[in-house]
């Protein structure tokens, strides 16, 4: 159970994703196609969202709640000393970590490669031809 949970496409994952077919220098970020988006809740961990907020490109956080039609969820740019402001960690655990994107595709921005999400779980792997 936990291994699926880590594998699965929430939105935390998706901040770290990128293309890397041959030829391809502009990979990131991946554009989401859902078809299938689900909320479940996990517990909030206030210290865990702080410290990853160094480790998140914001506006591709944007972006994918965007695209899963969530954009008003979050604010354009985190707020000054956001490690510290609990209703801003809230909204950013809330985005990372409970929205998960069961069906659907991931697409490369540059070439329009897509990686199928299945199940929760995306498809990063390559064809031969791609490598």
């Amino acid at each position: 159970m936990l291994l699926s949970r880590i594998l699965n496409m929430r939105l935390i994952t998706h901040n770290m994703l990128t293309s890397h077919v041959k030829g391809v220098t502009n990979g990131y970020p991946l554009i989401i196609e859902a078809t299938e988006v689900e909320e479940k809740e996990v517990d909030f961990n206030p210290e865990f969202i702080s410290r990853m907020m160094s480790r998140i490109e914001w506006p591709a956080l944007v972006k994918a709640m965007e695209w899963i039609g969530k954009k008003d969820c979050l604010p354009e740019e985190p707020i000054e000393n956001c490690e510290k402001d609990n209703d801003f960690l809230q909204k950013a655990h809330h985005a990372l970590m409970e929205i998960e994107v069961i069906t659907g595709s991931l697409k490369c921005p540059e070439s329009g490669r897509k990686f199928p999400i299945s199940n929760g779980i995306p498809n990063m792997l390559l064809n031969e031809d791609e490598v």
